[in-house]
């Protein structure tokens, strides 16, 4: 379960993966090495001597280090499968959308007269493709974890507490204090 937006749509992605990651570290470090095409931009990527790198890939190391080992895990799935990764990120922003499951604080500013407290609320919203859209091609240009809230946000004010226009029209939502948030495809 992710606390950031960022790491909960990398993790969406990664469940339409076809194929496990390697297991081994070894086969982790040669899979990394093939994708970088040299021991040392591995080497400076995972903060390790180009020489441990070189012991990774001939098995003479077989057990990494905790924080290492989570390190290459993190690598290795960031690279893994692209085409299906593109894929499911297409697929999402053109037809299907996203599931968002939260467990937040929302506020709203809301017309004279009604409560507009801000309260902790555990939603799952079905967006459509355009929010999902934006919130990937946000998370390829570099957002900050600012502006895919705010993408996530507006879609879930939209979609949600305004039903797609036909009620709460002017509410404006603010989406803060994220205890959990996953996302579906």
């Amino acid at each position: 379960m992710a606390a950031r937006l960022g790491d909960g749509l990398d993790e969406a992605v990664q469940k339409t993966f076809t194929r496990p990651i390697p297991k081994s570290a070894g086969a982790r470090m040669r899979y990394l090495v093939k994708q970088h095409k040299a021991t040392k931009p591995v080497a400076d990527l995972l903060g390790i001597t180009q020489r441990t790198v070189e012991r990774y890939v001939k098995d003479e190391i077989r057990s990494p280090r905790a924080k290492l080992a989570a390190r290459m895990e993190r690598e290795v799935k960031k690279r893994w499968q692209p085409q299906i990764r593109a894929k499911a990120r297409q697929q999402a922003a053109t037809v299907g959308g996203i599931v968002v499951d939260t467990r937040a604080r929302f506020g709203y500013t809301a017309a004279p007269g009604s409560t507009d407290d801000s309260r902790l609320r555990h939603l799952t919203v079905a967006l459509p493709p355009e929010y999902a859209a934006r919130l990937f091609d946000a998370r390829e240009q570099g957002a900050t974890e600012r502006q895919l809230r705010e993408i996530a946000a507006e879609g879930l004010q939209e979609i949600y507490f305004k039903d797609r226009g036909r009620r709460a029209e002017g509410l404006l939502i603010e989406f803060t204090d994220v205890q959990h948030i996953e996302f579906d495809l």
